[in-house]
């Protein structure tokens, strides 16, 4: 498994449901969809996602050098 982290490519409204998907071996998509679904249910969902949205770190670029 991967480390949890929000990536660079392929964010929308922060990465959290990508870092989400990429972690668990799920595709984004499906995670948007269930995130999505659960903010019909009651519950602190959107309060959830901006924390993980701060607390999650965002995916670190290596640049390479060619000389």
């Amino acid at each position: 498994m991967n480390t949890l982290e929000r990536p660079i490519d392929g964010r929308i409204l922060g990465g959290v449901c990508a870092g989400l998907a990429n972690r668990f071996g799920l595709k984004p998509l499906t995670v948007r969809i269930l995130f999505l679904l659960s903010l019909l249910l009651p519950g602190p969902q959107f309060i959830a996602y901006i924390a993980m949205w701060i607390i999650i770190p965002s995916e670190q670029r290596t640049v390479t050098r060619v000389a």
